[in-house]
């Protein structure tokens, strides 16, 4: 197997543009689609071609990549472009899709002769610009090879979790990942808020812990945006933060475990998105601790 590949991104979103980008930049042949045109058009002055549909962006694919909301958007999808899809064709679905749905794509993968990989990122906008994501991925060792020029070019490391991407691996170890990210962001927020309920300048916060175990790089750039902004464009937005919330507790449901934080955040994160704030940086749950008109 070349190298040089070509690859279909289905979804360009923040990640998915992004990681089409950097394929393109890699020097594969990239072909990309999305439900909204308009968001995909922009990576033609990149050198990729902007499909009309799923199944002309995956037609002729050695590997097709999914960066789309969620599990269920992902099965509708690759149901339009499976009369394209080639038997053989490698599937990397980077899609945060929780541990349920990807036994439903791994099921679409058998059926239709698809080799499956579960890889999931971690990383936001700035690192995926960067090609500096940290790929988790599960599938099998046989086919790698043609798999890793892919995550070469969106990531700097990949973490093998597994043989066989219908366990889930990756995507478990990401919703625990996500899990500590959700709750830092609304801890962020938390302080920042109870700090100006209390009439606190958040500097003497921030002077208090320098230096120390609390400290955290994390902690400053995500209170800087929400005390200078700017919130968009969006790292990690507010919308999709909250449904990665609800698939942690979901999860956590699911094996017996009760995540009283994540089931916060998502509450947090879902009443920020009413308040209107649904495509700024996920941070702006900040502002669910106050009405909907006090920003």
């Amino acid at each position: 197997m070349t190298d040089k590949l070509t690859v279909s991104v289905l979804g360009t979103g923040i990640m998915g543009a992004a990681m089409a980008r950097n394929l393109a930049r890699a020097g594969h042949t990239v072909r990309v689609w999305n439900r909204t045109r308009a968001k995909a058009e922009p990576l033609a002055a990149d050198g990729a071609h902007v499909a009309g549909t799923p199944a002309e962006a995956v037609e002729g694919a050695d590997v097709v990549l999914t960066m789309l909301y969620d599990g269920p958007a992902t099965l509708d999808v690759m149901r339009e472009a499976a009369p394209a899809l080639r038997s053989g064709a490698a599937w990397v679905q980077s899609t945060t899709a929780g541990v349920e749905a990807i036994r439903d794509l791994a099921a679409f993968a058998r059926e239709h002769g698809l080799v499956f990989f579960d890889a999931p990122v971690l990383g936001t906008r700035q690192p995926a610009e960067a090609g500096q994501l940290l790929v988790l991925a599960a599938g099998p060792s046989e086919h790698r090879a043609t798999a890793a020029p892919v995550f070469d070019a969106v990531g700097s490391r990949t973490v093998w979790t597994g043989e066989d991407g219908a366990a889930g691996t990756a995507s478990r170890l990401k919703l625990v990942a996500n899990s500590w990210v959700l709750a830092i962001t609304a801890a962020a927020g938390e302080v920042l808020a109870l700090a100006r309920g209390l009439d606190v300048d958040p500097q003497n916060f921030f002077d208090a812990i320098k230096g120390g175990p609390l400290d955290m790089g994390y902690l400053r750039a995500k209170s800087k945006l929400i005390l200078d902004g700017p919130l968009t464009p969006a790292q990690f937005a507010v919308a999709t933060a909250a449904k990665d919330a609800r698939l942690i507790v979901q999860a956590g449901e699911q094996h017996g475990v009760r995540l009283d934080v994540a089931a916060a955040s998502a509450e947090r994160m879902e009443r920020a998105a009413a308040q209107g704030h649904a495509d700024e940086d996920m941070v702006a749950a900040y502002f669910a601790s106050f009405g909907s008109a006090d920003r």
